[in-house]
């Protein structure tokens, strides 16, 4: 039940030998409470005065809030402890998503991924602390228990001991079934999870072909399918709750029966009997903890295990080779480079730029234009070919002199849960007031600055303003403005969801950020490629035309068929 990967988590040894000492505490407190507990009913029972049992009641309050002064010890600890972990393993996460790039976000979906940093880490936050603690108290706290019951009564011991085994065998039993259950309940809630992000991201699409409502059958039949995966696992567990219940009560009925009929028959005294019928309940409580928080112990496990494969995931490893800043000398030439996706080319590629150009990438969706932009940007290791920088050689983009110059724009700019001015200054938080107010001016944003009741320090995102694709545009475009050291410039799809009026706009801020830098903007928009110094046409995964607008368009190649074709389309 415990993944393997707890025992590999900072200070997982140190933690496991204080809960191993508290429940070992907690079960010496419980035998206390049993003693003093049947001790007391023993001496009442034989004609013993209330008063003289008040040093007896007494150790017997002491010990019980001892016993419970553990437990709030211990969930302090586990407290402090999982969220540590939880924390550290949200971090590894984000580190392992920015480190691989966006093809990882693509494979896993982009709800899944959301909703495994938000709510994942909570579960495997709350799994840390449950399947700590309940299996520490399962491994230690019923054999002191148990060794006592032997002392005071062999036969009662034996009932016990005999049981013991049986339910943890039913409880395997129930826990695979549980498992299968919830593997397919955490599917169903990962489809879900994108389903639901990629409808929110197309409802206006949805809305302009009138298909919304549609797409609206689409995801109750996903809510469906997860609902009833939920409560076919929620099935299981309550059965199991209810099997291991009705076993661990009938194993103490079955006790306290015997020792009812030996002490009428006087095979044992009170004080003994008192004291194992007291002890049996405490020797179950530590399975009966554990199951009664298996359904979630297993939503954990589950998330972590989805969060660990996520942080196993192979990574490019540049040779870390020094590049000089870009520069109108620097050179960059691809030969013959090629890009798989399992075993398949995506790409081919041999192109060769110096310099300071704006460099459009165009063809059609899935052509392989944003395979090529996350070759460049290192996320992407190339199959075969021969990378060269500035005459060095290199076997892909990972480098991070190369990294740490470029400026990234994609199709959806991330919008993060702080002010406007943080969001703008998010890559230059240096920047000063007067250069974060013309960045404002040059994106085009004093006018949202102007009706923004707080201005520049109005709080963005998490139920607080919301801004429209534009907007956020907009502020990718203040970002990279007040970025000078930067020369290298990816823009993938930019402006694709964007209205034409709101486009054409933003292009005109945009042009200017292009001058003096290595420029390579992916698109299927026709109108940025006169603006381009030079034009890459991609089709099927394959560079097969290269120059300026002018000299494609009289040659009458794939770049004038490629036009000819969007057109068309537009038109239609």
């Amino acid at each position: 039940m415990m993944d393997k990967a707890i025992l590999g988590l900072p200070n997982i040894r140190k933690i496991m030998g204080m809960l191993a000492g508290l429940s070992a505490l907690q079960a010496l407190f419980i035998i206390g409470q049993a003693y003093t507990l049947a001790t007391v009913i023993t001496n009442l029972w034989s004609g013993g005065k209330i008063t003289d049992q008040f040093l007896m009641i007494g150790a017997f309050a002491v010990i019980y809030f001892a016993r419970h002064g553990v437990t709030f010890l211990r969930d302090k600890l586990l407290d402090h402890y999982s969220a540590e972990q939880a924390s550290y393993l949200r971090q590894q996460l984000l580190e392992k998503i920015f480190r691989v790039g966006p093809q990882i976000v693509q494979k896993q979906g982009t709800g899944n991924m959301t909703t495994m940093a938000l709510d994942g880490i909570g579960q495997v936050e709350n799994y840390i602390h449950l399947i700590l603690a309940k299996m520490m108290n399962m491994m230690i706290i019923p054999w002191p228990i148990l060794a006592v019951i032997f002392f005071l009564d062999i036969q009662s011991g034996i009932v016990l001991l005999l049981v013991f085994p049986l339910i943890i065998i039913f409880m395997i039993i129930l826990g695979y079934a549980a498992q299968a259950k919830a593997d397919r309940q955490y599917k169903a809630f990962q489809i879900l999870s994108n389903h639901f992000i990629d409808s929110l991201r197309g409802i206006d699409t949805l809305k302009m072909f009138g298909l919304s409502k549609k797409y609206g059958k689409s995801i109750f039949q996903t809510s469906e399918q997860f609902r009833k995966a939920t409560m076919s696992t929620l099935r299981i567990a309550i059965l199991s709750t209810f099997a291991l219940d009705f076993f661990t009560t009938l194993s103490v009925a079955i006790v306290a029966v015997l020792l009812g009929l030996r002490l009428i028959e006087g095979g044992i005294l009170l004080f003994p009997a008192l004291t194992v019928l007291i002890l049996s309940p405490e020797y179950f409580l530590p399975v009966r903890d554990f199951a009664s928080d298996y359904h979630a112990t297993l939503d954990g496990k589950n998330a972590m295990t989805a969060i660990r494969e996520i942080l196993e995931e192979p990574e490019i490893e540049g040779e870390h080779v020094p590049v000089a800043t870009w520069s109108k000398e620097a050179t960059l030439a691809l030969k013959e480079v090629k890009v798989a996706y399992d075993e398949q080319e995506a790409l081919a590629v041999d192109y060769q730029v110096e310099g300071f150009k704006k460099v459009g990438i165009i063809g059609m969706s899935g052509s392989g234009k944003s395979t090529f932009i996350n070759t460049l940007s290192g996320f992407l290791q190339p199959s075969s070919g021969e990378i060269t920088l500035d005459g060095q050689s290199v076997n892909n983009f990972a480098q991070q002199d190369w990294q740490k110059q470029m400026i990234y724009i994609p199709q959806n700019p991330y919008v993060f849960q702080t002010s406007l001015r943080e969001n703008i200054a998010f890559y230059t938080p240096e920047a000063t007031e007067a250069e974060i107010l013309e960045a404002v001016h040059v994106a085009g944003l004093s006018e949202l600055v102007a009706e923004l009741p707080e201005g520049l320090d109005t709080q963005l995102g998490g139920g607080a303003r919301a801004l429209s694709g534009g907007q956020a545009q907009r502020i990718a475009v203040a970002r990279a403005f007040l970025d000078k050291e930067r020369k290298i410039l990816l823009l993938d799809e930019p402006t694709a969801h964007l209205d034409i009026e709101t486009e054409v706009e933003l292009k005109e801020r945009m042009l200017p950020l292009m001058e003096n830098r290595l420029v390579f903007f992916a698109t299927h928009r026709l109108h940025w490629m006169h603006q381009m110094d030079e034009i890459m046409v991609i089709e099927k995964g394959q560079v097969v035309e290269v120059g300026s607008f002018a000299e494609l368009t009289a040659r009458k190649g794939h770049f004038y068929a490629l036009t000819q074709q969007m057109r068309r389309e537009e038109h239609e």
